[in-house]
Formats: structure tokens, C-alpha cells, sequence
């Protein structure tokens, strides 16, 4: 039963982690960016954490990744980074966040419109899937 307790309390922590981590558009882009890449391969920051739809400036996005973003996420084990060059690749716990954009891709049919009409990625992946 102990064990069992202790189980739960990781998992909790985990999830608790990477919902953290999901809850930034640059940390989000960050994810799907590594996620477009091949397995090893490192992406280009800032760039690799820009939004599409709502991108922020360049020198503000760079600082935010460096003091906040970057921290959080390789905390979690989900990227590693490097300050020069500026690049993040996956880190050994990528595949936990991954899976959360995944299965969103994947079901992008099935989301609400409010949480697509506006995400280049969804609407794509929408159109994809489902012709609309």
C-alpha cells in the first residue's frame, strides 16, 4: 500500500510538471518545434519558440527563454539547452510532454473550435484529419 502511495505521489508530480510546462505559448512552440525535428536534433532559439499566429519580439522572447522558459523546462528533464550556440534539443524526459501535443494533434477533429480557430498547427492538423 505504501508503494502504491508513493507511486501516486510521483505521478502526480509529474503530470503537475508538465501541465507547468504546457502553460506558455514559447514553451509550448518550443515542444511542437522539437517535436518537427528529427529525433537529435537541436532547434534554433529564439525562433524555435516563436508563435506563428502572435509572434513576440525577438530580444524579449530570447531573454524570457533564458531566465524563465528554458530553466523550467529542462528542470522537468524535458529539454536540454545551450547558450552558445542558442539551441534546445530534447531532453530524457521529452517524451513526456511530446505525448501531450501528440494526442492533441491527433484529436484536433474532436477539440472545440474556440481552442483551434487561431493555431495554425490545429486548424492544419484539423484539416488534415478531417477535410474541414
Amino acid at each position: 500500500m505504501r508503494e502504491r502511495y508513493e507511486n501516486g505521489v510521483r505521478v502526480i508530480e509529474r503530470w503537475d510538471r508538465v501541465f507547468r510546462a504546457v502553460s506558455s505559448e514559447p514553451r509550448r512552440q518550443l515542444v511542437v518545434s522539437l517535436l518537427d525535428a528529427p529525433a537529435g536534433e537541436s532547434v534554433a532559439l529564439p525562433e524555435g519558440a516563436i508563435s506563428a499566429t502572435v509572434p513576440d519580439e525577438p530580444r524579449d522572447l530570447r531573454r524570457s527563454l533564458r531566465h524563465r522558459h528554458l530553466p523550467l523546462l529542462a528542470d522537468a528533464g524535458f529539454v536540454e539547452w545551450s547558450a552558445d550556440p542558442f539551441v534546445a534539443s530534447r531532453g530524457p524526459r521529452f517524451d513526456e510532454v511530446a505525448v501531450v501535443f501528440e494526442r492533441l494533434h491527433a484529436g484536433a477533429g474532436e477539440l472545440p473550435d474556440s481552442l483551434v480557430i487561431g493555431c495554425r498547427r490545429l486548424e492544419r492538423e484539423r484539416e488534415f484529419c478531417c477535410g474541414d
